[in-house]
């Protein structure tokens, strides 16, 4: 699993794959221009399928109802008043909704490649849900099934032995800020 993908499940996304035929004219400007180089093509790929987990009606656009929704079905213990501000600060054109623009205008704000160590300690608390300071591959599928995907155990263990560096069999705090600071300057 990759470092997008592991802040992608912290900040209430998903990495599993939704495949849509979308028109070109649709398509963000960097998904349209081949000379956009192959990981920022990638990556907004990638947020496209962050913003469909999303958008669950599958109607192009993130209502307040779906964005409080993702939020909560992580349990981060978010007001509403928190979300509904939150919510009103990504949409920028004030229409109600969180378009695919204001969505990867968000995320660019967020990332700017830098990565707070802090949010990154916050993504490993998420999967680490006994508190032994270890990530493990059941923790892993149990966290994934509340995100409504369906990794079987060895699925999650052959992602575990992709980050483990000790060979443990677990994810500590060290292997995980490894993973998620490669090729990324940390705040």
């Amino acid at each position: 699993m990759s470092k997008v993908s592991f802040l992608n499940f912290y900040n209430g996304l998903s990495r599993k794959p939704s495949v849509k035929s979308t028109p070109k004219e649709s398509m963000p400007k960097e998904r349209q221009n081949p000379s956009v180089p192959r990981a920022s093509r990638s990556n907004v790929q990638e947020m496209r399928q962050v913003f469909d987990k999303f958008d669950t009606n599958k109607d192009g656009k993130i209502s307040q109802d779906e964005y409080n929704s993702a939020l909560n079905v992580l349990g981060k213990g978010i007001s509403k008043a928190e979300m509904a501000k939150s919510f009103r600060f990504i949409d920028t054109d004030k229409d109600g909704y969180i378009d695919f623009k204001e969505f990867i205008e968000m995320m660019h704000d967020m990332g700017d490649n830098r990565v707070k160590k802090n949010d990154i300690q916050g993504a490993f608390q998420l999967f680490d849900l006994n508190g032994d300071k270890k990530i493990s591959a059941e923790e892993l599928m149990e966290v994934l099934r509340k995100m409504g995907e369906k990794y079987s155990l060895d699925s999650c263990r052959k992602m575990i032995r992709g980050v483990d560096a000790d060979g443990d069999g677990l994810i500590d705090m060290d292997e995980f800020m490894t993973m998620m600071t490669r090729n990324v300057k940390v705040a």
